[in-house]
């Protein structure tokens, strides 16, 4: 059985646990003080061309999305977000379980813009109902799109305008700034976001996220939320030295780069077989909308998930390819689909 269900279920990039091998018996600091972390955070910093942002590292992109908007938002404020979104839909409540109500806007594509969010605001006007305060958005998407550089400077804008927190998802940030379509380089961010995470855990690490405050409003006192919601490892140097193998030099971007072109190979071979797709996807998620039947037959031999019924007769399927997926499992795969 050979999985397209999700970019982590293999381990870590062999150079991330060589390099957890190797540093196994040095002592350091806990809860991040360690020097690898440190140095992870300088790198990171290097990349946005930014040292006046704050970055911490913590273990899942739930902790840090949960711990993010708790902390930035107020008892009576919430959270908008895409239908899609990941706070809204696969999280289990976490980001209203802390006491931010998420506020869901019906989108085609997975994406945000101005036009939606004012909708929202002009619907909460007053303190009979919560008071929306931030943004959330996903980058890439959860349905594969990612926001190019004009849309975001749109939102960007419009949430200074409307004075609202604006936040990235960035548990395939990787994938996004590899696709095809991307306009977007990774130092832009920190201009027109509020807060943004990178996502390790999705992109060829054991586990981690890098979050990254770049409104000085923010910071105060993160630490104490990170710690008070249960976030801080003691052993905090796991997710500094993964984070220093992954921007030490370019393997954070080889290894999205390589995801995507694994899934392009995908749809490229979908595509010559007239193969109909849910949504547009330069990542490494793809949509591809089969038959019932031919989908029952490659469950018997390949993992993934049924996104969307189409039809009565078919279906939508979402195939994720990783870092470590080979062009032998792809070609493999289109053969399959070919028998049937």
């Amino acid at each position: 059985m050979y999985s397209f269900k999700n970019d982590y279920s293999e381990g870590a990039h062999p150079k991330i646990l060589k390099a957890l091998i190797d540093s196994n018996l040095e002592q350091e600091d806990g809860y991040g003080e360690d020097r690898f972390s440190q140095i992870a955070v300088e790198l990171i910093k290097k990349r946005l061309g930014r040292t006046d942002v704050d970055v911490h590292l913590l273990a899942g992109g739930t902790q840090t999305n949960l711990t993010a908007i708790s902390a930035f938002l107020r008892p009576h404020e919430a959270a908008i977000a895409a239908s899609s979104g990941h706070i809204y839909t696969h999280e289990t409540g976490a980001i209203e379980a802390t006491g931010h109500k998420v506020l869901a806007i019906d989108t085609e594509d997975g994406k945000l813009t101005p036009a939606l969010i004012l909708k929202v605001l002009d619907y909460h006007t007053d303190e009979h109902m919560v008071k929306p305060k931030l943004v959330y958005i996903s980058n890439s998407t959860e349905i594969g799109t990612i926001y190019r550089k004009g849309e975001l400077q749109e939102l960007s804008d419009f949430c200074h305008e409307h004075n609202l927190i604006l936040y990235m998802d960035g548990a395939r940030l990787g994938s996004a700034l590899c696709s095809e379509e991307n306009d977007l380089g990774l130092s832009e961010l920190a201009e027109l976001v509020d807060a943004f995470y990178i996502g390790g855990t999705k992109n060829g690490a054991l586990l981690g996220e890098a979050l990254v405050i770049c409104r000085d409003s923010l910071k105060e006192d993160f630490r104490f939320h990170i710690k008070q919601k249960g976030g801080m490892l003691a052993k905090g140097r796991i997710l500094g030295i993964q984070f220093l193998e992954l921007f030490r030099e370019n393997l954070f971007f080889e290894l999205a780069d390589h995801a995507n072109k694994m899934a392009g190979l995908l749809t490229a071979e979908f595509c010559k077989m007239n193969v109909r797709f849910l949504t547009q996807s330069t990542t490494n998620q793809i949509f591809p909308i089969l038959s019932n039947s031919v989908i029952k037959e490659l469950q018997k031999t390949y993992g993934f998930h049924i996104w969307e019924k189409i039809d009565p007769d078919h279906s939508a399927i979402r195939l994720v390819t990783s870092w470590a997926t080979k062009e032998e499992a792809i070609r493999e795969f289109i053969e399959d689909i070919k028998k049937y």
